[in-house]
This record gives C-alpha cells, structure tokens and sequence, in this order.
C-alpha cells in the first residue's frame, strides 16, 4: 500500500484558500485523509485528539502562531516525534533557523506547486507512492 493512501495529515492555516489548496495538492498525490484547523490552537487540540502523520502549518497565524505550535508538539511527549512543514509566504533566513532550532523538519515557501509539496513531503516522511 503506498504511504500516502495509509498517512493522516493536519493542515493548519487561517486562511481557507490556503488549506483548501494544500488539501487540493495532497489530494492529487493520494493523501485522502487530511484534517484541517484555522490556527494554531486548535490544530494543537486537534492533533492531540486525533495525531496525525504530519503537520503543514502557516508560520503567520493569529492565536498561535506556527513556531508556537512547532514548540508545543514538540514539547508533548505524545505527539512531540510528529514530522512538521513550515508554511511561509516569506523564506527568510532568520525564520527558517528558528523552526529548524525547534525541531522543523521543513519548510515550503507560498506560493508552491504540487510538485515541490511532493518533495518536501517525500524529504521527510520518505516515498509516497
């Protein structure tokens, strides 16, 4: 069975456009299971409710921001081993060294392609199909 028909991926991001539109890619790449939050707290409800495989946040959000739910997965033991991609519409270097500092596995600069969310999914959970 190929990796993305089995994988549960969380979407958080307050914008709809966004989340439709990654859920739209990961769709097309064979992800059928995919949950979606409009911040960070309650991405951070939901993944410790219902963990999933892999979590796309947007950096900038209201509440709590990517960087802090980045932090708080990774300071909760159940939850903390969860592979994390950093959505930004800004690629810079400063932003980029803190996620890493907090355990990012990778980032995506908007605006993406379907293509490139297939590489950086593939660079951290391995081949999905």
């Amino acid at each position: 069975m190929p990796l993305a028909s089995s994988m549960t991926v969380l979407v958080v991001d307050d914008q709809m456009t966004i989340r439709s539109l990654v859920r739209s890619g990961l769709q097309q790449l064979g992800v059928n299971h995919v949950d979606e939050a409009a911040d960070g707290e309650q991405g951070l409800r939901q993944l410790v409710a219902r963990p999933a495989h892999l979590v796309i946040t947007d950096f900038n959000m209201p509440k709590l921001d990517g960087l802090g739910l980045l932090r708080a997965i990774r300071a909760h033991p159940p939850i903390s081993k969860t592979a994390v991609i950093m959505l930004t519409g800004r690629a810079d270097k400063e932003l980029v060294q803190r996620a890493v500092q907090f355990g990012v596995n990778n980032y995506l600069v908007k605006p993406f392609t379907v293509a490139t969310l297939k590489e950086k999914i593939e660079a951290v959970v391995g081949a999905l199909t």
